[in-house]
């Protein structure tokens, strides 16, 4: 077991918050291995970088000679977990949940060393615990204990439906704590009410309570939200190399810096000493090609990920176009079109306001070569070119 004051510093990087963090260093302080638990509920099938925030950290914990539990909510996926939404979630069939559970595994050895991590699913002990149990585990909260939750709470003020079963979500992943008699439990940020219930139902069961830890949750490609399948601002693990290198690259250089902190395996002295190389004038594009080339050889190899690089350099370095632009014609009712809206009606910008970001990042090109650097061009009626945004999003735009 490692120096606790040494595994404290480890353990923190990256993390936002730990609760409390006196009892965790008494817990480091004893030498013997904790027991660490996450839990991911099986959603959807695939993972994206967002998720191995988290992981990463479990990760760190085996290092330093601890168990980690890798918990598979295959009961409370069907559930719905409230967590940051503002309607109920759709729960899932157990079909749906087993088959993502099943990808889930394999997906998280890319990261996890499989003879250190014990892969558990809450249906043991939650089959187990049957209606009777499931109404006495109700009964150990009230209405007024479950409205202090923020998502909640804006739910109820707004006149927004609340299911009843959405209040057992919280109960359950704290029951979870009790049945692996967990040291720490660890999670997102927006977990904090779900994290401390199993704080509260630990104590009840005369269990040490455990150590809470949050990580933050990392944006995703737009720099905005949170990384999401849902809003296609995601980086799976299971994207092919060339499609991973290209969406790291897109990212801005301050939010590279983010993706370093969160999501890199380098040693910190490392990661300030690239930060001082480019505070003394390196290519920031150089520095997001070493990460994207680091993020791809975990989930690829290293081969993969110079074979990307390559084809990067191919494609965008040298202003090679692809060959599959999509041709499109948009429709104008004037002689003009500002460059914002054009951008936003062909698809390559969710909205004005982040085309109008790009133009001033520079990140908008036409015909490979021409930076777009005025926010307030206007496109003549008639016009046609290749619009870039980004380093992967093209269109070949007629104006009429």
């Amino acid at each position: 077991m490692a120096d606790w004051a040494q595994a404290l510093a480890e353990l923190k990087r990256g993390c936002e918050e730990i609760l409390l963090e006196d009892e965790l260093i008494a817990k480091l302080k004893t030498g013997k291995p904790l027991k660490v638990k996450a839990g991911f509920d099986p959603t959807a099938p695939d993972l994206h970088l967002g998720h191995t925030v988290l992981i990463n950290k479990l990760r760190t914990f085996q290092q330093l000679g601890h168990e980690v539990i890798f918990l598979i909510g295959d009961f409370t996926g069907m559930i719905g977990d409230p967590s940051g939404k503002n309607v109920t979630r759709k729960p899932l069939s157990r079909e749906d949940v087993l088959a993502n559970a099943e990808t889930y595994k394999e997906q998280v050895f890319k990261i996890l060393d499989p003879a250190k991590t014990r892969v558990a699913f809450n249906s043991e002990w939650m089959g187990e615990l049957g209606a009777a149990g499931m109404i006495k585990l109700a009964s150990r909260q009230t209405v007024a204990r479950m409205l202090e939750r923020d998502d909640f709470k804006k739910r109820f003020a707004n006149n927004q439906s609340i299911a009843i079963h959405e209040f057992l979500y919280p109960l359950v992943q704290g029951w979870d704590s009790v049945a692996l008699e967990a040291d720490i439990e660890m999670g997102g940020t927006d977990q904090r009410f779900n994290l401390l219930m199993g704080r509260e139902l630990q104590k009840d069961e005369g269990q040490r309570p455990q150590t809470v830890m949050m990580v933050p949750l990392l944006e995703g490609l737009d720099g905005v939200q949170k990384m999401s399948k849902s809003l296609g601002n995601y980086v799976g693990i299971t994207d092919a190399p060339s499609e991973m290198f290209g969406k790291i690259m897109s990212i801005s250089d301050d939010l590279m810096w983010r993706y370093y902190d969160l999501l890199s395996f380098r040693p910190l002295a490392e990661i300030a000493e690239l930060k001082q190389q480019m505070a003394q004038g390196a290519n920031p594009r150089d520095i997001k090609i070493s990460l994207a080339k680091e993020i791809i050889a975990r989930f690829h190899n290293e081969a993969a990920a110079e074979a990307a690089h390559q084809d990067f350099v191919q494609r965008f370095s040298k202003n090679a176009l692809p060959d599959d632009i999509p041709e499109l014609t948009l429709s104008c009712t004037g002689n003009t079109m500002p460059i914002a809206n054009l951008l936003k009606e062909a698809g390559l910008v969710v909205s004005t306001s982040e085309a109008l970001r790009m133009i001033k990042q520079g990140a908008v090109k036409l015909n490979g070569d021409i930076k777009i650097d005025d926010p307030k061009l206007d496109v003549d009626k008639g016009s046609s070119g290749i619009y870039q945004v980004g380093k992967r999003k093209f269109a070949r735009i007629t104006l009429n």
